[in-house]
């Protein structure tokens, strides 16, 4: 299933809006890390398309 994810990094603040692949528990949209080098502290959203 298709969904459209909202990533908000909690360091810097930056937000990023992707489209991504609901998978069985977790959401596959390519994202690795943010811009400030942080690749843990993430909160994330997701809305069906």
């Amino acid at each position: 299933m298709r969904v459209k994810v909202r990533i908000y990094c909690k360091r810097c603040g930056e937000r990023f809006v992707l489209r991504g692949r609901r998978e069985t528990n977790r959401i596959e949209t390519g994202f690795k890390r943010c811009l400030c080098d942080n690749a843990d502290e993430f909160i994330f959203e997701e809305e069906a398309l």
